[in-house]
């Protein structure tokens, strides 16, 4: 059974027509309790973060900055990031929810997803950016790290957006495996996220980004996922997964140029629990309300497949791009000295 974690309180980190708004949240869940998917799930409330579990993550003068600014009341932290007043708490109350989550996952559940916001992995250590104030993916896996002494991490990101906060805080970790798929940088925000970031020092080869082209469909998706995560994750052989769930790559959305289906979020998450085993999700983008509500059931009802092992989707006779293809052949060449897939 599936685990899921929402608080009401997120509608307090209030941004008006921004297009990170509480009216996101509010779809997703209206429509999980509109379904007959309610009964297959587990409802939860988050705990809010600690202090000490910011600063694991992030530094102590970014903390104190955010704080400061919601009790004068608020206002931009960069030029698309809002803070209201009682912003600074619901941030600790959305990283709260994806400790709870990874909290639910340590106590026996195959899969927690935290339904929260603001979103987190655009947040470096030391900057607010993307819609986000913490990084709520890094502050949960430190926790982990930390409390649970869990040693080796795989991190798969599947917003649109590359999570450049992610990335560039476990840029040199080699127990933090990071794999990408978003948008070409060259074309979307925030303009990182290239084939050739591939990580530093110690965590050289473990920052493995897919770039996707405008117009992308699920078949390139399916196509990519399916050649590159397996092998990797396999090789890897993670200790925990976290996973962050974007659903701004959708069609309809506003903010992205990639053209996946409602049937992608189901299929993923059931490739995910097939390879994972277990996993905590933690929510990020996704702009168009109606998408958000259908693909959330899409993704829950894959969460809840791990039994059967069948995919949602058929994986024959996919038509597939060719700059997809050719995509794939530069990573699997830049990456040949790290992993064979």
């Amino acid at each position: 059974m599936t685990a899921l974690i929402h608080s009401p309180e997120y509608g307090k980190h209030e941004t008006g027509n921004h297009p990170e708004n509480k009216e996101r949240i509010e779809a997703i869940i209206n429509s999980v309790k509109e379904s007959e998917i309610l009964s297959q799930i587990d409802l939860f409330k988050p705990d809010i973060c600690k202090k000490e579990d910011l600063l694991r993550v992030h530094t102590k003068k970014h903390v104190e900055n955010i704080k400061e600014i919601c009790q004068r009341g608020g206002g931009y932290l960069d030029y698309d990031t809002l803070a209201s007043p009682q912003s600074y708490q619901i941030a600790k109350l959305s990283a709260g929810g994806g400790i709870t989550a990874a909290k639910l996952v340590m106590d026996g559940y195959k899969s927690a997803y935290s339904i929260g916001r603001p979103p987190g992995h655009h947040a470096t250590r030391d900057r607010a950016m993307g819609f986000c104030i913490f990084n709520n993916l890094a502050i949960t896996l430190e926790y982990l790290r930390e409390l649970y002494k869990i040693k080796k991490f795989l991190i798969f990101d599947f917003d649109a957006h590359y999570g450049n906060g992610t990335a560039d805080i476990f840029y040199s970790d080699p127990d933090v495996l990071y794999i990408s798929i978003h948008q070409d940088p060259r074309t979307i925000f925030p303009g990182k996220g290239f084939v050739e970031e591939i990580g530093m020092g110690e965590g050289e080869g473990y920052n493995l980004n897919i770039p996707m082209s405008p117009g992308s469909t699920t078949d390139d998706y399916i196509y990519m996922i399916e050649r590159i995560l397996s092998p990797v994750a396999q090789y890897f052989n993670a200790d925990f997964y976290l996973v962050d769930v974007g659903f701004d790559g959708h069609r309809d959305d506003p903010l992205s140029s990639i053209n996946l289906d409602d049937d992608f979020y189901g299929w993923i998450a059931a490739e995910l629990m097939e390879i994972a085993g277990r996993m905590a999700l933690i929510l990020e983008g996704g702009y168009n309300l109606p998408a958000l509500s259908r693909c959330n059931i899409q993704l829950i009802n894959g969460l809840n497949q791990e039994n059967n092992r069948e995919h949602p989707l058929p994986q024959d006779n996919l038509t597939v791009r060719d700059d997809t293809k050719n995509s794939f052949k530069e990573i699997k060449e830049i990456f040949s000295p790290f992993f064979e897939f």
